[in-house]
């Protein structure tokens, strides 16, 4: 396929069994973008006895070479690349297996990756398009009975605290709180000026109820193989400069007009009390089921609630990840929920690795892969 060519719709399975048909299933490799989860993907890779392969833009380099998890790095220009038929070619040489993370949604066109990206990737590619459309989104978690925040259609509905989002995975760079349609606009106009935001962006800003309490991401991996959802890790984030502003008093940030971002810059690794846990379960149950129901046959391998929860012990939900997060980096060699199912040295890269390890081992590998 030539880069570019307009596709009538998107990429069928029956497209991507016939690239693993030719791929060499003893030397199958894992790749990724370098970036948001790469090196948590490559070292459970490495442990499952797979190489590895990492398409790279070149001021990223560094970090690939410091930490050589990856036996072939691709240079690319920027990540849009990965779409090029030489590219694509490559990989396929490679016998390489896809793991979307992050930066898939942030860097690459949705279409795009549906309709013009010829390489086998683990997961449901077609969740991707339902976690880049929150309203979307919205209703899937409704649809499996989660608590969700009140949403605001236009900033003329406010009527409380709410968050201001920018559309794509961008971590949380430029979200701000607003309690008014005045306080919006204000709030935009200065995050435009400090080159947080776009106008563009600023048409498609999504306005949420703000709930206040504790920020909690439990990660899941769903195996197909296993009939199962693991709960596997959970995280916290930590953000600039929501999570820095406390270090300044009161009179200085009114003084110099603190307005915080969410601008995510790391990840804490967190326990929950123990009898939050079934209902955490529960949810994660739920999501995957009516996953099965809009998008056939539902979410495979890893996938993150983020919740806030109350005093009170309520669980709010406002977003859903459909791949792996950048927070199960904090659970790199074992994190406490992987370490009571496995023991000692799962974590979500390695789980992602072992489903691949089984599929191919039970010639079962068109079921993960699409």
């Amino acid at each position: 396929m030539v880069r570019g060519r307009k596709q009538s719709s998107m990429i069928e399975k029956e497209h991507i069994c016939n690239i693993m048909e030719n791929y060499e299933k003893g030397k199958i490799t894992i790749g990724t973008l370098g970036s948001h989860s790469a090196l948590n993907i490559f070292k459970g890779a490495k442990e499952e006895g797979f190489r590895t392969v990492c398409v790279c833009k070149k001021e990223n380099e560094m970090i690939y070479r410091r930490f050589p998890l990856a036996d072939e790095i691709v240079i690319v220009k920027d990540f849009e690349c990965l779409l090029d038929d030489n590219v694509q070619k490559r990989l396929r040489q490679l016998n390489t297996i896809l793991v979307p993370h992050g930066s898939f949604n942030a860097y690459l066109d949705m279409d795009e990756i549906l309709n013009k990206l010829y390489v086998p990737m683990f997961g449901n590619r077609k969740l991707l398009r339902w976690e880049i459309d929150r309203e979307l989104q919205r209703k899937w978690l409704q649809r499996a009975g989660l608590k969700v925040p009140k949403r605001f259609k236009d900033a003329s509905e406010i009527d409380g605290l709410a968050i201001a989002k920018f559309p794509g995975a961008k971590g949380g760079k430029g979200y701000f709180l607003v309690n008014s349609s005045e306080s919006f606009y204000d709030k935009a106009e200065y995050m435009i000026k400090r080159g947080h935001s776009t106008p563009e962006e600023l048409e498609n800003t999504y306005l949420q109820e703000y709930v206040v309490g504790v920020n909690v991401y439990p990660q899941y991996f769903h195996s197909i193989f296993k009939n199962e959802v693991e709960l596997l890790g959970m995280d916290k984030r930590y953000e600039s400069t929501v999570d820095g502003i406390g270090r300044i008093p009161a009179l200085e940030q009114l003084q110099i007009r603190i307005i915080p971002t969410y601008t995510i810059v790391g990840n804490i690794p967190i326990t929950v009390r123990e009898r939050l846990l079934q209902q955490i379960l529960k949810m994660g149950d739920n999501v995957v089921k009516v996953s099965q129901e809009i998008a056939p046959p539902g979410i495979i391998g890893p996938f993150c609630l983020e919740t806030v929860i109350t005093d009170n012990l309520e669980i709010f939900t406002f977003e859903i990840s459909a791949r792996i997060v950048a927070g199960s980096n904090v659970g790199i060699g074992t994190s406490p929920y992987a370490y009571l199912k496995y023991g000692e040295g799962m974590y979500m890269g390695r789980r992602i690795a072992r489903e691949i390890k089984n599929g191919i081992g039970n010639g079962e590998l068109d079921k993960i892969i699409l």
